[in-house]
C-alpha cells in the first residue's frame, strides 16, 4: 500500500516537473518574442498624422511610418491607441515603448523622455470660418521663434491686436496651447479641448473665433468635411513649437533610441518618409 502511494505521489511529482519546465519553456518563448516586438502609442484621433477608418484601424502618417521602421529595424510593431493627455506618461509607466503622435520635440518635453531625430515638420497655424475678420491678416507667410526678426516680431504685434477678447480653441496640452499661454500674443480667451476632432467641430459650429493646430489638420478637416475653413496669418515654426517630430523614448531606453535613429535614416536615403508624408498630406514634409 505504501509502494503505491509512493508510486502515486512520485507520478504526480513527475507531472508537476514536467508542467513547471513547459511553463518555463512558454515563459522563455514569450518574453523572446516580445524582445523582438517594439509596442508605439499613437493617439488615433490627429489626421493626417494619425487616425482611424470606419472600421476602427489605426491609420495615418506615423501608422505607416511605424510599420516602415519596425521593418528596418528587423522588430515586430504593434500600435497602441492612446489618449493624447496622457501619453507620456503612458510611455513612462511603460505600457508601450515608444510614442509617434505628432508630438514635436521640445526643450520642456525633453527634460522626461528622450526623442529621436525628427521625422517631419509640423508647422502651425491659425484656422478660421471663411468669412471671420481674422481672415487674410496681413503678416508674413512664416515666421520661426527660435530666435525672432523684426518681421516676427511686428507679425506677432498684428496677432496680438487681432487676437484681443477673442476666443482661441486648442487641443489641450499641446505646444499649441503652451504657446497661446506663453503670453506672445497678448491674454487670449483658451479654450481646451480632448481632441484635435472636438476642435475643428466647435471651430465649425462658430464657438470659436480661431483655432490653433497643426497646418495640415485643419487642411484635412475641410477637405474631408467641406467645412469652410481657412488658414489665416503666419504658420508658426522654432520655440514654443519645438524642433520637427520625433519618436518619443524612455530615457534609459538608449537602444532604442539608437535603432530608431538608425531607421529613420535609412528611411530618409531612401525615399520612404517623402513619399508617405507625400502620400498623407499632399507634400512633402519630411525634414
Amino acid at each position: 500500500m505504501w509502494n503505491t502511494q509512493s508510486y502515486i505521489i512520485g507520478g504526480k511529482m513527475n507531472i508537476i516537473k514536467k508542467f513547471s519546465l513547459g511553463l518555463l519553456i512558454t515563459l522563455f518563448l514569450t518574453i523572446s518574442a516580445n524582445a523582438d516586438k517594439i509596442r508605439i502609442g499613437t493617439e488615433g484621433a490627429y489626421p493626417p498624422w494619425n487616425s482611424k477608418d470606419a472600421s476602427g484601424k489605426l491609420i495615418g502618417f506615423e501608422v505607416e511610418l511605424a510599420w516602415t521602421l519596425c521593418r528596418y529595424m528587423g522588430k515586430q510593431c504593434e500600435i497602441v491607441e492612446q489618449d493624447w493627455d496622457g501619453m507620456i506618461p503612458a510611455l513612462i509607466m511603460r505600457k508601450f515603448d515608444a510614442i509617434m503622435a505628432g508630438m514635436s520635440i521640445t526643450a520642456e518635453r525633453q527634460k522626461t523622455i528622450n526623442f529621436s531625430q525628427g521625422y517631419a515638420d509640423e508647422v502651425a497655424s491659425l484656422a478660421v470660418m471663411k468669412g471671420s475678420s481674422l481672415e487674410g491678416m496681413d503678416t508674413p507667410a512664416g515666421i520661426n521663434l527660435t530666435k525672432p526678426n523684426a518681421a516676427a516680431k511686428k507679425a506677432l504685434k498684428t496677432l496680438t491686436a487681432a487676437l484681443a477678447g477673442k476666443t482661441v480653441c486648442v487641443q489641450t496640452a499641446t505646444i499649441h496651447q503652451n504657446f497661446l499661454d506663453s503670453g506672445d500674443v497678448g491674454k487670449v480667451n483658451v479654450r481646451t479641448y480632448k481632441t484635435q476632432d472636438e476642435v475643428n467641430l466647435d471651430l465649425a459650429a462658430g464657438r470659436c473665433d480661431a483655432a490653433l493646430a497643426a497646418a495640415v489638420a485643419f487642411s484635412d478637416y475641410a477637405e474631408k468635411s467641406g467645412k469652410p475653413v481657412v488658414l489665416t496669418g503666419p504658420t508658426f515654426s522654432g520655440g514654443a513649437f519645438g524642433n520637427g517630430v520625433g519618436v518619443g523614448i524612455r530615457k534609459d531606453d538608449t537602444e532604442l533610441l539608437a535603432a530608431f535613429n538608425s531607421a529613420i535614416n535609412k528611411a530618409r536615403k531612401n525615399g520612404d518618409i517623402s513619399r508617405i508624408a507625400t502620400k498623407w498630406f499632399g507634400f512633402d514634409a519630411s525634414m
